[in-house]
């Protein structure tokens, strides 16, 4: 299940190689890149083929929705509730 929240973005979500399947990140959508509203999910499919992308590396969460990723959520913070 994804939740709608608002976090800081760094620069590791630019490169494909420091996202990895069922990796823990925060996404904009389509929809929401106006809003700038992020969604959290687990990466179920990594869609942008090459190494890096200005706007961030597309991927599909484990529920279906197709975002950019703007965050990677590490372990200390999901262990925290951050």
């Amino acid at each position: 299940m994804t939740e709608k929240i608002a976090t800081v973005a760094t620069d590791d979500h630019c490169y494909r190689e420091k996202v990895q399947l069922h990796l823990t990140v925060d996404v904009v959508t389509k929809r929401d890149q106006r809003t700038g509203a992020l969604t959290r999910g687990k990466v179920r499919w990594i869609l942008t083929s090459k190494p890096f992308h200005s706007r961030g590396i597309k991927v599909m969460l484990e529920d279906r929705t197709v975002g950019r990723v703007q965050r990677i959520v590490h372990e200390s913070e999901l262990s925290t509730g951050e």
